[in-house]
């Protein structure tokens, strides 16, 4: 294994990094509210680090292999996340312990969106800014940032690609070469960015919430820059607004590309419409808001107000696709609710997206499984293929699906007792684990605001959950295993 290539290469993406400490700060100085010092400072320390890191190391240029590509993808975003954690512990305010701060930095890139800060309201812009900033550059992945400009550093970016993107399909290309992938994605990540921004400004935010919240609305994040989140606006143009960007967000960017690059030219809902996951995960929020709006209705919570639909179908959409945005405390809502789309934030997103959770497209392929062992069960000889579309799909991507199925439920057994062993009483630690793993946020119980009441010791542990559910699982347990270090 190259490891002085790899420790030069994070040296080079830490040096690109420091530069987004930057940003905040000039922030500051729009605002002159405080925080520049501390970002200039966590600026030159990072940069620093960069520098230690690849100047022993700048002359070592071999060519990356899939473990080193799966090594430098788990070791930066622990490096990454470290870096990120530098300028909430050099702020005046809000004080937080390490274990504290360490969470809200790996939140915010893993795009969680739980929080252990609270008057929000009152905070400097700078680091308000910086937290939904983090959000935005961990949506996509920063790796795949980095693979746009990989050119430029020599090595090839295909082994980082397969680690970072997310999803059974993730070795699918939409471009034949992987730097041009990075750079469609992300100028699609940016064209959504602008569009929900400038939706937010003409529906009534200041320009400050209306780039700031379009951020962590884009990927998925859920951060917001105050207490009441997405319901400090009290406004239905912006809950609708939430509500159209989050669905495109949660849809896989392979199906926006195509639809970017055949418009005009082909009929874009046909683009869309022929995909299997995108028709289950519509099917899915369909059928979770209906459901939700009968139940309330039924219990007498809400009168059948197109307000009161508004509500829910806000909720509804955004826990279930693990934004974590909210516009009401909805766990006081009746039992039912509240559970059903916690446990619709097992589901997530679709596969190549920015959301969180299994991913539709696992649970897809999963719910036709089911499907065939029942008919195998009845006529065990008969042949029956799963097909994704037109495609017959292969069985060892079904068995790998199965394989991380397994995976996510270890992890998430592990963590649980974990943060139980930490003191923390099992109905909030189940919530605080889901919520991480699935990179959702809010919880239910004592955590369905903030995570001010978990103990610092389980707060590592949840950090550990959430870089499981960025990486999804594999990525980071790969490392674990003697076959990934023997030559």
């Amino acid at each position: 294994m190259h490891l002085l290539s790899i420790i030069r290469i994070i040296g080079i993406l830490i040096m690109c990094f420091s530069g987004t400490m930057l940003v905040p700060a000039f922030v500051a100085l729009i605002y002159g509210d405080g925080g520049g010092k501390a970002f200039m400072q966590a600026f030159a320390l990072s940069f620093m680090v960069g520098v230690l890191l690849w100047w022993p190391c700048h002359h070592h240029k071999q060519e990356l292999r899939s473990r080193e590509g799966f090594l430098i993808v788990v070791a930066f975003w622990f490096v990454l996340g470290g870096l990120a954690t530098l300028p909430l512990l050099l702020f005046d305010a809000p004080h937080i312990t390490l274990a504290a701060a360490v969470f809200e930095a790996f939140s915010g890139l893993t795009t969680t969106g739980a929080t252990v800060l609270t008057g929000l309201d009152n905070l400097p812009k700078a680091i308000l800014f910086y937290r939904q900033f983090l959000q935005w550059l961990g949506g996509m992945g920063i790796i795949v940032l980095a693979i746009a400009i990989i050119p430029l550093l020599g090595i090839g970016g295909m082994q980082l690609y397969r680690a970072e993107m997310s999803g059974p399909m993730k070795d699918q290309k939409m471009r034949p070469r992987i730097s041009e992938t990075a750079k469609a994605l992300w100028f699609i990540y940016f064209f959504l960015t602008l569009s929900c921004a400038t939706a937010y400004w003409f529906a009534g935010m200041t320009p400050f919430d209306a780039i700031t919240h379009s951020f962590s609305t884009v990927s998925i994040g859920g951060f917001s820059t105050h207490d009441a989140s997405i319901g400090y606006f009290h406004s239905s143009a912006i809950n609708w607004i939430t509500i159209g960007f989050i669905l495109i967000s949660a849809c896989n960017f392979a199906l926006h590309f195509r639809a970017f690059s055949t418009f005009g030219r082909e009929n874009i809902w046909r683009i869309y419409s022929r995909d299997p996951e995108f028709r289950f995960f519509i099917s899915i929020q369909i059928i979770i808001v209906t459901v939700c709006s009968l139940v309330m209705i039924g219990h007498n919570y809400f009168t059948s107000s197109w307000k009161d639909f508004e509500q829910v179908a806000f909720q509804a959409v955004s826990i279930s696709t693990t934004t974590g945005y909210t516009t009401s405390d909805f766990s006081a809502w009746p039992s039912f609710v509240p559970m059903l789309l916690i446990i619709a934030a097992f589901i997530g997103g679709c596969a190549g997206s920015v959301g969180g959770g299994l991913r539709v497209a696992r649970v897809l392929v999963l719910y036709l499984q089911g499907l065939r062992e029942l008919k195998r069960f009845v006529h065990p000889n008969l042949v029956y293929p799963i097909k994704w579309g037109k495609n017959v799909l292969d069985e060892r991507v079904i068995g790998s699906i199965w394989a991380f199925f397994s995976a996510y439920l270890l992890v998430f057994t592990l963590c649980l007792l974990a943060v139980i062993a930490c003191g923390v009483e099992p109905f909030n630690a189940f919530n605080a684990v889901l919520a991480c793993i699935n990179n959702l946020g809010p919880g239910l119980g004592s955590v369905s605001s903030n995570m001010t009441a978990i103990p610092d010791s389980a707060k590592w542990v949840l950090t550990f959950a959430m870089v499981c559910g960025r990486l999804e699982i594999f990525t980071l347990l790969a490392l674990f295993t003697p076959a990934f270090w023997k030559a």
